[in-house]
């Protein structure tokens, strides 16, 4: 009954932290597709698309023959500008009061190969360094809705691509209505592009959201230990019987007693033997817990 118990609690613990993962938004998700997605090279996308491939990640040089020039002359493929105004005054929560999207058609770039990117559906799935200024609603009176409080945060947001980046896109492949490969969001499965190596964009996914992923790591490695204990002990209580009834005809003892097989006090079985198990299992449990964390949003 006690090594149910075990992995019963062990399994409610891991929930606990799933739970606590997801709280984290759209960052968790985004994480997780973006790790845990196949790499393909750009030159593999039309064979994983003609094979339905489901979702894949490539990595190359961003490219496109429209760039257009920001501020300070530097080529771009894709901007979004976000006005965002607080709900509260704490400026914990933001809803967006304007929304410009300036894109050229682009894509990755590998030796000869070229993949297209679906820029349209680029979303929450943009992972790159924010430029942001924040102020108050007096600082733009006209841009707010009417009757706004003059001093409830306000921030300006820009996210943009640069077409002298690398850049790592995870999507559906597709073939394009002009034969060519392309990477878009489908199946429940948003489009992603970092221009961040992946520890950075994982980092940026888990911002402000760090005591969450080390309380979620503590309580996925004890969930993971206390399921294996449990395991480990139910499989020494299922051996333990068996070995004790596998000589019926009594032996003589040796300064033992009849519980030991002969051997001195003891447990059944094989207690080493089980106590290894509960320690490889538990340090099995803390990498996989580690492991687990860093490919979604570990900081």
């Amino acid at each position: 009954m006690i090594p149910l118990w075990l992995v019963g609690l062990g399994v409610v613990v891991c929930l606990m932290a799933g739970i606590l993962l997801r709280r984290m938004g759209p960052g968790f998700r985004i994480g997780r597709l973006l790790a845990g997605a196949p790499e393909v090279t750009v030159d593999e996308v039309a064979t994983a698309a003609a094979g339905g491939q489901p979702y894949v990640r490539v990595h190359g040089r961003i490219a496109s023959d429209e760039e257009f020039p920001d501020e300070v002359d530097r080529p771009l493929v894709y901007r979004r500008r976000r006005l965002e105004l607080a709900t509260e005054p704490s400026g914990r929560r933001w809803r967006t009061i304007e929304d410009e999207v300036t894109a050229v058609p682009f894509g990755l770039e590998e030796r000869n190969a070229f993949v297209a990117v679906d820029a349209a559906r680029l979303d929450a799935g943009l992972t790159v360094i924010v430029r942001e200024s924040v102020g108050t609603a007096a600082d733009a009176p006209d841009r707010v809705p009417p009757g706004t409080p003059s001093t409830m945060p306000l921030r300006h947001r820009v996210h943009q691509v640069s077409a002298v980046e690398q850049a790592f896109v995870a999507g559906m492949p597709r073939i394009g209505e002009d034969g060519l490969p392309v990477l878009t969001a489908g199946g429940g499965r948003p489009l992603i592009l970092t221009t961040l190596e992946l520890p950075e964009a994982m980092r940026l996914l888990a911002a402000g959201h760090r005591r969450t992923v080390v309380v979620a790591t503590l309580l996925l490695a004890l969930g993971l230990g206390l399921a294996a204990l449990g395991i480990v002990l139910a499989v020494t209580l299922l051996i333990a019987p068996a070995t004790m009834a596998a000589s019926p005809d009594p032996s003589p003892l040796i300064g033992g007693d009849t519980r030991s097989g002969g051997e001195g006090a003891g447990l059944a079985g094989q207690p080493l033997l089980a106590l290894a198990g509960v320690l490889v299992l538990g340090l099995l449990s803390l990498g996989i817990a580690t492991a687990y964390v860093r490919l979604r949003h570990e900081e």
